[in-house]
């Protein structure tokens, strides 16, 4: 009984590789931990073991020219367009101090031994020593007839010696001391590129690209020899003589018979070829030559150049780093094999950047490596463990396009690559070799698809409209040479390019995408059509059968995707979502769920019974054109136009276990806190609330402190416990109470308790305070002008009651109390005696009872008052007489 089947509801990308080198300038660490390198205008620090980018450094928006680290691998110096020289401190990432010193773009720069100078090489035909802890100019140098490209300093410290060379096809030694040019070296009849000093620190060693290498005697400066060497040579690197390479070489040479004397030196160049070749100085000798590298230039009618562009020896033996100009970095190591033959194996590829990816593919039964094709002629092949390149298929003339992997049943792991160069080609991963090559398309092949179940065929479909079904049978295990593969069928699919192949679980069918917005079903082996599947109003980018449904899916230009049944080519549904181009959507958890990615660079996860899209992802900044699952893991890589490949792992029962935890966790803690609020213990109540995130019991905690008689000095007690953080998230918490009325008293009194305890350069510092301020403020002068205006309302209060004499005004002087009473006995004598009158008359005068009645209430109220007044005057007078 199958068991049923759990949804997934969340992936994570758990690990990327993203590129870290376009080429240019690097630094090595001392003891080869890690690599700085350039990446167009900003500055990576990468981890050489596992070519994880560590951190980076923004630059200044132009392109980084030079670099080098201090030797004690604290400080990084840098330079770029700009003429901008830079100090970064690499514990902090933060720019100590910056200059600009020459008329034109750094070429160069070296860093004396002892760390405190700094040698720049320019564009503007000058060298310039720098003091590191002043950033002020110790040296002036000028001589150079064009642009300085190398630089170094001697290896001695106390050999205050600066060797640069430009290409004026010069080399010029600068003695600091004497603050001169001690010796111009001419010999080479084109650009230096690189300048070496023997271990005896007596020879200089300097190459370029007139395909020779020059060794000058540093006591006279005389040229000792000439190596021809037949290749423009980008680098020369020296080896100590205690180094695994100098030893194996050592060896290498005894076992041969040869002798070397005491004054030769073995050096090895790289260039435009693409090997390493390791040389001695005495009589010219070519000591070993590297057989084979697929940087290895074919002809010399190549457009595409793949060779060195640098090289140095790693430190602590560590072998010979070769950068390159596809921008990759090469460690090789020198070993020797049983048969006392040499032979320089690579170590180690890290792949500085992988421009566009056009596809991917899990490799192998336990999904360990990934085959990924990018816009070069090679399929480089990573491990997943160490995110290196473990190896890269060479052979196709052009960029590859598409590729397929599959197991077969004698075990042996495949790929197949379609390529622009109109052809498949069938490699073995075990033994990283082409066994076969398909010919016959008259197009650039851009989709291929393995068999799913015998695992004997595969499929292509190209350019020009067809499709081919290759058989595997004539493949031998035993046969080295390159086999022809065989056709078994071809049919005229579609009226544009197919874009897209996918071969049903049973191997009984095979489905075709098109840029003519249909997809066609045929069925194999002899490629009859089926069913034509319309309904996209775009091209179709991607397709592929459900693993246990009769349906096929299908992602389009049109941003949609749809699930057609296989029966009829009826749509049975279709999913929106993606806001542009939808190019790649396969099956997972056995066809229930599905994922898609497209040209707006988001990755969504869907499940088909709903029509619901659980998750969306956007971890890429282009356009998505590649999207690998793995058979067993489930496990998802992505890759697009912004040459980052993502793995994402499902953390659905991890996310599902953590909830668990955080819930159980979230009660214990809840019981902490009303434990907390019983036992009157405030400062730590609201610290627990603050952890569990419940701004309203926050709220409620200091209401309680606000109506304490020291309400004050409760307050700040429990805000002082807090961190930086905490009081940002409590800010945001202040400016939400803020907005209500009813809420607004409490948030102002904790605000200015808040206000009264943290400094103001420590509130500027906070992690977008300026947002919370600027929510605070206005209704912070809301709630002030409210409160104002009931403040003046009161006034008039005060001023009615006062004139009905209902509050007495405050004397304070008895004195003038005194005074005052004495014009008031009087005028209250006469106002009484008025009144006595008024009462009088009013009881002698007839009037006519209809006129009596037409009095108003309020002239009645008015005369009532007046005698009221009177009689509490009169009452007071005779009180104070």
């Amino acid at each position: 009984m199958t068991s049923a089947v759990t949804l997934k509801k969340n992936y994570k990308c758990y690990q990327s590789l993203q590129q870290f080198y376009t080429g240019g300038p690097y630094a090595v660490a001392s003891d080869g931990s890690f690599l700085v390198c350039a990446c167009d205008d900003t500055i990576k620090i990468v981890d050489s073991s596992n070519a994880v980018v560590k951190s980076t450094i923004e630059g200044d928006s132009e392109p980084v020219t030079a670099l080098i680290l201090s030797p004690d691998d604290k400080l990084l110096f840098s330079a770029s367009h700009s003429r901008q020289i830079r100090v970064w401190d690499l514990s902090s990432l933060k720019c100590l101090r910056s200059w600009k010193g020459h008329e034109g773009p750094v070429m160069g720069m070296a860093c004396h031994a002892s760390g405190g100078l700094l040698a720049t090489a320019g564009a503007d035909m000058k060298v310039q020593v720098w003091d590191v802890d002043g950033g002020f100019c110790t040296h002036y140098f000028k001589g150079h007839k064009g642009v300085v490209t190398s630089i170094v300093f001697h290896t001695d410290p106390n050999q205050l010696l600066l060797f640069s060379g430009g290409d004026d096809a010069t080399v010029k030694v600068w003695d600091l001391t004497k603050k001169k040019c001690a010796a111009t070296l001419e010999k080479h009849q084109s650009t230096v590129t690189s300048i070496a000093i023997s271990e005896d620190g007596w020879t200089l060693l300097t190459a370029g690209r007139d395909k020779v290498v020059n060794l000058w005697n540093l006591h006279d400066y005389s040229c000792r020899t000439t190596v021809p060497t037949y290749e423009a040579l980008e680098a020369v690197c020296t080896f100590h003589s205690a180094s695994p390479f100098a030893l194996c070489l050592s060896s290498f040479i005894q076992k041969q018979g040869k002798k070397i004397s005491s004054s030769s030196i073995q050096f090895l160049t790289v260039g435009e070829r693409g090997i390493v070749r390791i040389w001695n100085s005495d009589g010219m000798v070519l000591l070993y030559e590297q057989k084979s590298s697929d940087l290895a230039v074919s002809s010399e009618n190549e457009e595409v150049k793949r060779g060195f562009t640098s090289a140095l020896m790693l430190p602590s033996g560590q072998g010979l780093l070769c950068a390159t100009a596809d921008q990759q970095f090469l460690i090789y190591d020198l070993d020797k094999h049983a048969d006392e033959s040499l032979d320089l194996a690579l170590r180690k590829r890290l792949i500085g950047y992988n421009e566009e990816i056009a596809d991917m593919k899990f490799l192998g039964d336990e999904e360990q490596f990934l085959a990924v094709a990018t816009t070069v002629e090679q399929v480089r092949v990573y491990d997943l463990a160490s995110m290196s390149c473990s190896y890269v298929l060479s052979g196709h003339t052009d960029v590859v396009l598409c590729l397929d992997t599959c197991v077969s049943a004698s075990g042996r792991t495949y790929i197949v690559t379609g390529s622009k160069d109109n052809t498949v080609r069938l490699w073995d991963s075990l033994s990283q070799r082409c066994i076969g090559v398909g010919v016959g398309h008259m197009g650039a092949v851009g989709s291929v698809a393995f068999s799913q179940k015998n695992r004997n065929f595969f499929v292509s479909g190209s350019s020009d409209r067809t499709l081919k079904v290759w058989s595997l049978d004539g493949i031998s295990d035993d046969v080295e040479e390159v086999s022809n593969l065989k056709s078994k069928a071809v049919v005229a699919a579609h009226d544009k390019d197919i874009n897209s192949l996918a071969v049903a679980p049973n191997d009984s069918l095979v489905c075709s995408g098109s840029q003519d917005r249909t997809a066609c079903i045929w069925r194999l082996p002899d490629l009859v059509s089926m069913v034509v599947l319309k309904g996209h109003k775009r091209g179709i980018w991607s397709v592929e059968f459900s693993p246990v449904d009769q349906c096929v899916i299908t992602a389009s230009g049109d941003k949609t995707i749809k699930i057609w049944a296989i029966s009829d080519g009826s749509c049975l549904r279709t999913f929106e979502g993606h806001t542009s181009s939808v190019i790649r959507a396969s099956f997972i958890t056995r066809g229930t769920q599905f994922v898609s990615c497209g040209a707006d660079g988001l990755v969504k996860l869907w499940t088909v019974k709903t029509n619901e899209c659980l998750a969306t992802y956007d971890q890429h900044e282009d356009k998505i054109w590649a999207l690998a699952i793995g058979k067993k893991t489930e496990m998802l890589a992505t890759g697009g136009g912004d040459a980052v490949v993502n793995l994402w792992h499902d953390c659905t029962a991890d996310d599902k276990e953590e909830a668990f935890r955080k819930e159980e966790e979230d009660v214990l803690r809840g019981q902490e806190l009303e434990n907390a609020v019983l036992d009157a213990d405030y400062t730590r109540a609201t610290q627990l609330a603050f952890e569990l995130r419940r701004p309203h019991k926050l709220f409620e905690l200091f209401s309680e402190l606000c109506r304490k008689r020291d309400a004050d000095i409760q307050i700040e007690k429990a805000l002082r416990p807090f961190s930086k953080e905490q009081l940002r998230l409590l800010l945001e918490y202040i400016r939400e109470w803020n907005t209500k009325p009813k809420l607004c008293h409490i948030a102002q009194s904790v605000l200015y308790r808040l206000f009264s305890i943290l400094p103001p350069t420590e509130l500027v510092e906070m992690k977008g305070i300026g947002e919370v301020l600027e929510g605070l403020i206005p209704y912070s002068q809301r709630h002030f002008t409210r409160v104002d205006r009931l403040e003046r309302s009161t006034f008039l209060l005060d001023y009615t009651l006062t004139a009905m004499s209902v509050i007495e005004p405050e004397r304070n002087d008895t004195e003038s109390r005194d005074d005052d009473l004495k014009p008031s006995k009087s005028a209250a004598a006469d106002k009484l005696a008025e009144t006595v009158q008024n009462e009088s008359d009013g009881d002698v005068e007839p009037k006519d009872a209809s006129t009596k009645k037409r009095k108003t209430r309020r002239s009645q109220d008015r005369k009532h008052k007046k005698t009221k007044v009177a009689y509490v005057s009169a009452a007071a007078i005779s009180s104070q007489a």
